[in-house]
């Protein structure tokens, strides 16, 4: 009987090793990390001159990784891509200024949030509009598609004309050229991306600061699979806060704006 016993419990015991085995075998160490991003949103992420990307988030997945000492990919993927190649695991992590929205988090997860500015228009300089649904009837609003901006605007002006794009680089150019009559952006994105470059002599910034929690949530963070949560995306979190603790982020921060874009 004991010696009936003893077997039986040696096997339960080989049993839970084997079921601890299987489980950590199965989970990630996350040594290799694929991070999608846009290229195509100066000065957080654009592809240079010599054809490789850089921007402050190109520097900002770098730094993560080293903190987190992982390999990590980038892969350029269109904005409105980006979730469905994180669900289908051709990446696994998104750092392409996307806001955590509550609309978002039913489908992915985030990291805690590393930024967050305000939205504004941009328009012909001294060009004066009625920021109300009435008073933009009408008007041609381009916005990049899959964006908070976009659900903004949908919402908000009914009666204006909507016109979508796959880059915000795209709805400056169509500005530029008079086809559009406003552009809604982060402001930061569209102050140093576009007015303060030669493309954007003759525009600027104006109308209210846009930052509703409703629409823009409450910064922007990593995006992440939902199973991912507990491992990859408090990896991202921890070393958000460590390189916000060492310094690293303001000098980030600092290379790329005249002012502090963190999430205190």
């Amino acid at each position: 009987m004991q010696r009936r016993f003893l077997i039986a419990r040696a096997a339960l015991v080989a049993a839970a090793v084997l079921a601890t085995a299987g489980v950590q075998a199965q989970a990630p160490e996350w040594k290799k990390i694929r991070i999608g991003v846009e290229g195509a949103y100066p000065p957080f992420s654009e592809v240079g001159a010599d054809g490789k990307l850089k921007g402050f988030e190109i520097d900002l997945a770098n730094a993560l990784c080293a903190q987190m000492k992982a390999e990590c990919t980038l892969v350029q993927q269109d904005f409105d891509g980006l979730i469905p190649a994180l669900q289908s695991r051709k990446i696994d992590a998104i750092i392409a200024s996307m806001s955590i929205t509550d609309e978002r988090k039913k489908v992915i997860a985030f990291s805690a949030p590393y930024y967050s500015v305000p939205a504004r228009f941009a328009a012909k300089a001294g060009t004066k509009f009625d920021f109300s649904p009435a008073g933009l009837k009408g008007k041609k609003i381009g916005v990049q598609r899959a964006t908070i901006h976009e659900k903004f605007v949908d919402a908000t002006f009914k009666q204006s004309d909507i016109v979508r794009y796959a880059t915000q680089d795209q709805a400056f150019l169509d500005l530029k050229s008079g086809r559009i009559d406003l552009t809604l952006a982060d402001m930061v994105a569209t102050d140093l991306g576009f007015i303060q470059t030669p493309a954007g002599k003759g525009f600027e910034l104006t109308g209210p600061e846009y930052n509703d929690p409703k629409y823009f949530g409450v910064g922007v963070g990593v995006g992440l699979r939902k199973p991912d949560e507990k491992t990859l995306a408090k990896k991202f979190s921890d070393s958000i806060a460590a390189l916000k603790a060492n310094g690293e982020f303001k000098k980030l921060n600092d290379k790329y704006f005249k002012y502090d874009i963190s999430v205190k």
